[in-house]
């Protein structure tokens, strides 16, 4: 991953300076927290049934999750700087829900998500829920080498039971919820009355856990709009080389700036003794 851009709760103008026409990037700040995957408390506070498992083989897991790969790599470092920021405001409570998304494809959200979901739960007394929220293109389940599984759509649709959906890792304090089945309805599933119960329910189960989840760009749909008006903040993905002001300014417009708690600036340019994950997708039409 590239540079971190501090944006929690700073001007709209501040936003707009992460993303310079000479491809310039802002400096990180410097962090000495060390990441760990903690396994002194994976009890399960939330009414819900005893939580089904799939054993994961670490060959399988995408090389992409760096904050597994490589925890003490550079990349890895961004991550908690992010963590950090989150559990940690300068201003106000930490958000429990959080939504990312990305102005457009291939700027490497479900990677930041997956990171990010990770690194939070490394922390001492943090735990994480991170949904996939990406109907068109689930992804997160094969990021942590899961195949193909039944998750958020067949619940919508089948009233499949979230106890049947939701799945351990094998990191402590994580549990994913997998897109599931590719619908030929995502955006009437994501907007229904039905995911917004969804959402309020597994808030109020989750109190003691922050919600992480991966959405689709919304120049590609119109799920994300929905979803943005029941998390408690958005952190914007944005390419090196890529992303444009326009685009920033854009889904600034859409959310609204008081959403807007961060921005990750990914894909940043590498630099000797560097190495900046990230990952790549394409959206494509459901037939």
């Amino acid at each position: 991953m590239g540079k971190i851009y501090n944006a929690f709760k700073k001007k709209e103008s501040e936003v707009f300076d992460s993303v310079m026409d000479d491809g310039t990037e802002p400096v990180p700040e410097e962090t000495e927290y060390e990441f760990c995957i903690s396994d002194a408390d994976t009890s399960i506070s939330e009414p819900y049934e005893e939580i089904p498992e799939k054993e994961v083989m670490p060959g399988n897991i995408d090389p992409s999750l760096v904050t597994v790969h490589s925890p003490h790599s550079i990349e890895s470092e961004q991550f908690r700087l992010l963590k950090n920021n989150i559990l940690f405001p300068e201003i106000g409570t930490p958000p429990k829900s959080i939504m990312i998304t990305s102005p457009s494809p291939d700027e490497g959200k479900s990677f930041v998500a997956a990171n990010l979901a990770i690194s939070i739960a490394g922390s001492i007394d943090e735990h994480v829920l991170l949904m996939d929220c990406d109907l068109r293109l689930p992804t997160i389940h094969k990021l942590f080498g899961l195949p193909d599984t039944k998750g958020l759509s067949d619940h919508l649709s089948t009233a499949i039971s979230l106890n049947d959906l939701l799945l351990k890792t094998f990191i402590p304090k994580l549990t994913i919820l997998p897109g599931g089945t590719i619908p030929r309805n995502p955006s009437e599933l994501l907007s229904s009355g039905q995911m917004r119960s969804l959402i309020h329910e597994v808030k109020l189960r989750y109190r003691d856990r922050y919600i992480i989840i991966d959405t689709p760009p919304p120049y590609i749909t119109s799920e994300g709009n929905a979803l943005a008006r029941q998390v408690d903040g958005i952190i914007v993905i944005i390419r090196h080389g890529k992303t444009r002001i326009k685009d920033v300014q854009d889904i600034i417009n859409i959310y609204g700036k008081e959403k807007i708690i961060g921005v990750v600036h990914n894909f940043a340019e590498k630099r000797p003794g560097y190495g900046y994950g990230y990952y790549k997708y394409g959206y494509g039409t459901v037939k």
